[in-house]
């Protein structure tokens, strides 16, 4: 009888152990929104909305009837519905523990190991772990990395959060435990370190024996009741019916078929990987969904004589396991394919997607980047179909994945399982992929391919290759394989199918994606790894039947050797005469680590929701130059639950505001200036509704030309913003003319998406009276943000109160960008007198926010034949955007440190702010030095080749001494420097590596190491006087508690915790007794910006001096009873009528420059630090790993080391993502591209170095700063650019082999595309080249 379906089915789950019944459950409500906002369990967070980060991460608990067996595993809220969690518990990171009960092992050691900063990240990091311990209590290191690579951080270069999971391990990989705490992997390290000075510095940052022990007896229980209801449910299907969407549940495979007879159209969802995304991003609709749940024919696994048959809702995850007990049964022969299926499922997205992603889902999407079909098809695999009508199969080959209808699915068809055959005695299966990052990221091309011989010979008998990522759909290489069969596995075979290849996979000049050449050339690298990978089998099974292969040539097929994780940090002691409770000096835990870790520390969109809140969505452009000529808003306005949409007209005399030197436009009216400019906004009663009113305001243009994009462009169009900025010293025109060498050189350098983890977040409260309003607000600028809704509402700024608790990641993202955004939700919460949020998601974050500024910098370098550079002639140009904002400030701190750490003697730079049709660039951290220092060291570069001198010499020689003066004419002391390069090359053990580097080299063709030493000088000072005060209140209670509040913003740096040390050291107080609730426009008035490396130093001093007029009142009453406790003194203070309130002040460093002259004093002092780093980079594919890093930093007296060195390793981090990773790719229109950690890839797990050493200096002077300490915030991010020039050293030894000697440019980022194409090789030569202007490209340079 056919299916009927009934009224709505009530949904039950279980979360943190509580169940939880919906009777009205809609399919679009996904777990994350449930949990946040009616569960109030915020401790789950929102950071990318498509399971690419991982901060969304929970565990999903499933009890199997069939096996009696729990499954748990990790998941991303993001991604699924609450339908598909019928009879599930959900366990999120307050479910494990908290403060108030008791914390889990897995949050106290993350935060106690210092693996929270921002914390954002730290509940979906917590619960990542914590899934795999509940199946796993000891785990290997292997499976900790494969666990957390679905996960991402931007704050802590993950190093810590590796020395967690370190201590779950079967054995501690590191003896932190040991009296010494150096690394047994590191002895030669220890040798280095002198009685004395080991005696002088410490290297353990946390106690190992300290931490709970991990007790699973401890863990929830799955409940009962859940188990009950899976081994005695009906077989009944469940319907779930939404606002736009109906849910449909079949529990039996004939339901299903039902179902699907009904609704062919509708989409089976298992994992909801694809079709939540699409419809999320690409706005595919699906009125009806079709999710089975528990049907046992779909799970099934059976073992036959011919192969494996799985069922096509086994989770990639449970694929995996199921292929890995294959191998170890099987013989090798048999497991061909099961082997390279592995080897692609170990990188295949993170494990929250492997956990969910089905089998069938992959196949059926057919993806043309699948890394799965390729292989399953060049495996003879076959599908298994099953209608109402009855079952057929139908072979996954090429007609299958070209959607050709002969070869595909009936609409009322589903997939039910997936047959993949043995391989067979003289066969092999290959598996090859290369992506922008090694771990959770996207194939850009990846291939499988299989060849059978006749037996016992090396001719072929049958062969297939298949390759993903060309095309729209995955492509078969089917001409070339026919001619193949019959032939003898040899080179000239090679030569011949390369050629064919190419000319058979075709690939247009502007095909989607672009790096259109770099695909070519994989397609061929491809194929001759295959090539060398089947004659090493070859050879192992019959050595008479292939010659022996080239010397350096076996290397090629080998994985990155990946040693785990090695670590040696070395720190100052404090001095023994220091009293025990005085922390300064050691190494505090971030003192909201613990609550980051529960998910129990609040940011801006934790905040509970106010009585009839409403939503902000914001409205964009869609043309990069245009003129508007209509915006109509009727078909958002008609959408239920919209309550008005803003536009410029409402803002009327407020729609601009000058926040530094422009007026700049709040809301576009008559003319758009790039894609992502903000038109208008949408209000609604609820986010969804607010966002689908935005997509349908429609904005009618009319093109305005230029359009101009690039660097380039905006020179030809002479579009750059006033003024040009210019410092020029010693005799330059004079100078060159005595030199021996002259060179010219360009390099370009990319921008770089902030990417903080928390999206940029406002919530406004309006309260009427008075016009008082409170904005709560996840910004770096306090006061900018009270300015400008000041300005938009025409009151007076003491009527707006700014107040930051915590922000989620900022690294310059947040401090201007965010006062125009939370002024547009001000304006709309002062108009509806409704409260008013706002949280961008990343795809719009990244659109409108802007990022760091790619640069061009052109060179002319006049140098002795000994490597001294006598003339330098630069000149700098950004990419601003369409408004200057931060821009003028940017170029001027790139031409004051565009040295580095070199002194020119007659120096000429100029700078020029290019205007173009981009979204405005904007403050990064390290604010134009990571550019320009970039400029310097490949100037550098250049002429250690041209002068045939190794880049170390170059570099020293030309390095600052002692005393000196910088080309703006400010005093320098430089020993330092010299100091942080003498002992980086003395522990990194440069030389003695080179001549190992150089030896490997000579040995591997195919795979080449490279190493580099960059040292590095930066200055810290923000070019004024005013823009370095800051202020501080201090309040003593009667109970001898201490409130305190300053003008910096808590962004991740740990500043309140140095804050707090600051004033338990000063009032001589346990840091117990001391409480710091946030920042706020209301405690501490006129904040300047949080950033430039000085937020400690600067509020530190204000603290400073608050609490010495404290104590100075109080004298009298502490030196009458100097054993008493502060609870006596504050009450005997009360008694005699004394203040127990002070405020402090701190007025700046004296700082100036002047641009007509070209000198000044603009900095306070100077960051020193060398890095050196090796690397190892397969020339066939780009592909590279970072091997070793070791950092050497000068940071004075480090107020806490164990903060310190966490931003010295994510700040190199950071300059790893810039310099060899992170793409921002736009159309030729202007559009972005990369909105998205899909398209966007910033480090991760894989990319830190396998050996990460950190070394301060001992501090050696006295400084002015507070207790002689440096900021360290920006500096390290340059030193990432030791990976860069690392692979740089690789790539020349590569091009010298081939022949390819001389000078050579790399630009910035230094991504796979980049390394494999500056390898050329016969390769490279024998790929098509398009011509250029004969085809318009993806993507453009900007």
């Amino acid at each position: 009888m056919p299916l009927a379906l009934n009224g709505p089915s009530e949904l039950l789950f279980y979360v943190n152990g509580r169940k939880v019944r919906e009777k009205n459950a809609d399919p679009e409500t996904m777990l994350l929104s449930y949990l946040r906002k009616k569960l109030r369990l915020t401790g789950t967070k929102y950071g990318c909305g498509g399971g690419g980060c991982g901060a969304c991460t929970v565990m999903i608990s499933r009890y199997d009837p069939g096996t009696k067996k729990i499954r748990h595993y990790s998941a991303n809220a993001c991604l699924l519905s609450i339908c598909s969690l019928y009879g599930t518990a959900v366990t999120t990171v307050e479910g494990i523990g908290n403060t108030k009960t008791r914390i889990h092992p897995v949050q106290e050691r993350i935060a106690k190991c210092h693996g929270t900063q921002c914390g954002f990240c730290s509940p979906g990091m917590v619960m990542s772990l914590y899934s795999l311990l509940r199946n796993i209590p000891k785990p290997s290191m292997d499976q900790l990395m494969e666990a957390l690579g679905g996960n991402l951080c931007r704050c802590t270069g993950y190093r810590p959060i590796v020395d967690a999971c370190k201590t779950f391990c079967k054995t501690t990989d590191c003896c932190q435990g040991k009296e010494n705490g150096i690394c047994c992997f590191d002895q030669e390290e220890n040798e280095l370190l002198d009685s004395e000075q080991e005696n002088m510095t410490c290297e353990k940052l946390f106690q190992e024996e300290e931490f709970l022990p991990l007790d699973p007896t401890q863990e929830f229980i799955f409940p009962p009741e859940l188990m009950l209801m899976a081994e005695k449910q009906t077989k009944t299907t469940r319907v779930f019916y939404g606002e736009r969407i109906t849910w449909i549940s079949p529990v039996t495979l004939r339901d299903l078929l039902e179902v699907k007879a009904k609704y062919p159209d509708a989409p089976i969802v298992m994992g909801n990987t694809t079709v939540g995304p699409d419809m999320k991003f690409k706005g595919i609709f699906h009125s009806v969904i079709i999710s089975p749940d528990g049907i046992a024919e779909l799970n099934a696994v059976n073992y036959k004589d011919n192969g494996l048959t799985i069922g096509a809702g086994c989770s990639l995850a449970q694929l995996k396991d199921i292929l890995t007990d294959m191998i170890l049964e099987l013989p090798v022969e048999k497991t061909q394919t099961y082997r390279a299926l592995l080897k692609h499922l170990r990188t295949l997205a993170g494990s929250q997607i492997r956990n969910v992603a089905s089998l069938g889902g992959n196949i059926i999407s057919r993806h043309s980047t699948s890394d799965l079909n390729p292989l399953l098809a060049v495996g003879n695999c076959t599908l298994n179909l099953a209608s109402k009508d009855g079952k057929r199969q139908i072979p996954l080959n090429d007609q299958f994945l070209m959607r050709a209808r002969s070869a595909d699915l009936k609409p009322e068809e589903i997939l039910v399982s997936v047959n993949i055959p043995y391989s067979r005695k003289w066969e092999f299966v290959s598996a090859f992929r290369q992506a922008p990052r090694q771990q959770n990221a996207l194939a850009i091309v990846n291939s499988g391919m299989r060849v059978l011989f006749e037996e016992d010979t090396n001719i072929i008998r049958d062969i297939c290759i298949f390759y993903g990522g060309i095309g729209t759909t995955t492509v078969c290489a089917k001409k070339i394989c026919q001619k193949l069969i019959g032939r003898a596995w040899n080179e000239e075979m090679l030569g011949e199918a390369c050629k064919l290849v190419l000319a058979e996979v075709l690939l247009p000049g502007s095909a989607p994606g672009g790096m259109v050449e770099y695909k070519r050339s994989l397609i061929v690298s491809f194929l001759f790894k295959f090539y060398i990978e089947v004659l090493q089998n070859l050879k192992m099974m019959n050595p008479s039947l292939c010659p022996s292969l080239p010397d350096g040539y076996g290397s090629v097929l080998e994985d990155f050797h990946s040693k785990h994780y090695e670590t040696v940090l070395r720190y100052q002691k404090v001095d023994t005469k220091q009293f025990l409770q005085d922390p300064v000096g050691r190494p505090i835990m971030h003192l909201s680590g613990i609550n980051h870790a529960t998910g129990e520390a609040i940011y801006c969109d934790d905040i509970p929701a106010h009585d009839q809140e409403l939503f902000l969505a914001f409205v964009t452009s869609s043309r990069a130059h245009a003129k508007i000529v209509s915006i109509d808003t009727s078909e958002a306005l008609k959408l239920p639950g919209v309550i008005d949409v803003l536009t410029g007209k409402d803002l009327q005399d407020v729609n601009s505001f000058k926040s530094f030197l422009e007026n700049e436009k709040i809301l576009a009216t008559d003319e758009v200036l790039g894609v992502g400019q903000i038109v208008g906004a949408v209000i609604a009663d609820s986010d969804i509704k607010a966002k689908q009113a935005a997509h349908l305001v429609k904005i009618e243009y009319s093109d305005l030309k230029p359009v101009i994009l690039t660097i380039e462009e905006a020179i030809q169009h002479k579009s750059f913003y006033e003024p040009e900025r210019k410092i020029e010293y010693g005799d330059v025109d004079e100078a060159f003319k005595a030199v021996d060498q002259i060179l010219e050189g360009e390099i370009h350098i990319g921008g770089q998406e902030h990417f903080y983890m928390e999206t940029q977040s406002m919530l406004v409260v309006p309260y009427g009276e008075d016009k008082e309003m409170d904005i709560y607000v996840s910004t770096q600028f306090p006061r900018l943000a009270q300015d400008i809704v000041a300005s938009i509402l025409k009151v007076p700024s003491n009527k707006i109160m700014c107040h930051v608790k915590r922000v989620g990641g900022a690294f310059g993202g947040k401090a201007s960008k965010t006062g125009f955004l939370a002024a547009i939700t001000a304006f709309a919460a002062n108009k509806t007198g409704c409260p008013v949020r706002c949280i961008l998601e990343r795809g719009e974050d990244i659109l409108i926010t802007g990022g760091r500024h790619p640069y061009l910098g052109k060179y002319k370098v006049g140098f002795m034949n000994d490597g001294r550079i006598i003339a330098l002639d630069v000149v700098h140009y950004a990419n601003s955007g369409f408004t200057l904002d931060l821009s003028l400030f940017v170029i001027e701190m790139g031409l004051l440190k565009l040295d580095n750490a070199y002194k020119i003697p007659n120096l000429r730079c100029r700078a020029l702010a290019c205007k173009t049709n981009l979204p405005s660039n904007t403050a990064f951290r390290g604010f134009g030095y990571p550019q320009v220092g970039l400029i310097m060291e490949s100037c550098i570069m250049k002429v250690a080749a041209q002068s045939g001198l190794p880049p170390e010499k170059v570099r020293m020689i030309n390095m600052y001494k002692e005393m000196d003066e910088t080309h703006y004419k400010q005093e320098i002391n430089a020993k330092n420097l010299i100091k942080c390069w003498n002992e980086c090359m003395e522990i990194s053990s440069y030389y003695a590596r080179k001549a190992m580097i150089e030896d490997f080299n000579k040995k591997n063709y195919w795979k080449k190491k490279g190493i580099a030493l960059i040292p590095m000088k930066f200055p810290i000072g923000l070019g004024s006087l005013a823009a370095g005060q800051a202020a501080a209140l201090v309040h003593v209670y009667l109970d001898g508690s201490v409130l305190v509040t300053h003008c910096g913003i808590e962004m991740g740096q740990g500043v309140h915790t140095k804050m707090i040390q600051v004033v338990s050291r000063e009032l001589g107080m346990p840091m117990d007794n001391i409480h710091l609730r946030g920042t706020s426009t209301e405690t501490v008035p006129n904040a300047n910006a949080s950033g430039g490396s000085v937020v400690a130093d600067l509020n530190g001093m204000a603290l400073q001096d608050a609490c010495q007029i404290l104590r100075k009142r109080l004298e009298p009453i502490i030196s009458k009873n100097p054993h008493g406790t502060w609870k006596e003194w504050a009450q005997e203070a009360f008694n005699q009528s004394i203040s127990l309130s002070a405020t402090g002040y701190f007025r700046g460093y004296e700082s100036d420059m002047d641009w007509e002259k070209g000198e000044g004093h603009p900095f306070t002092y100077f960051v020193y630090g060398t890095a050196c780093s090796e690397v190892e980079v397969d020339c066939l594919t780009g592909d590279h790993k970072n091997i070793r890093t070791d950092i050497v930093m000068d940071v004075g007296h480090s107020i806490n080391p164990a903060l310190d060195i966490g931003q010295v390793e994510g700040a190199f981090i950071q300059g790893v993502g810039l310099y060899t990773l992170e793409e921002l790719k736009y159309s030729p229109e202007g559009i972005l591209y990369t909105r998205g950690p899909e398209q966007y890839k910033i480090p991760s797990f894989c990319d830190v170095p396998n050996e990460f050493n950190v070394y301060f200096l001992p501090p050696s002077e006295v400084a002015q700063t507070l207790y002689s300490s440096k900021g360290l915030g920006e500096s390290a991010l340059f030193l990432g650019s030791s990976v860069f020039f690392a692979l740089h050293d690789a790539i020349r030894a590569a091009r010298q082999e081939r022949g390819f000697s001389g000078v050579f440019t790399l630009n910035s980022p230094l991504t796979p595309e980049k390394i494999r194409m500056a390898c050329e090789d016969k390769f490279t030569k024998m790929i098509p080249k398009d011509e250029p202007g004969s085809y318009v490209p993806w993507d453009i340079c900007i």
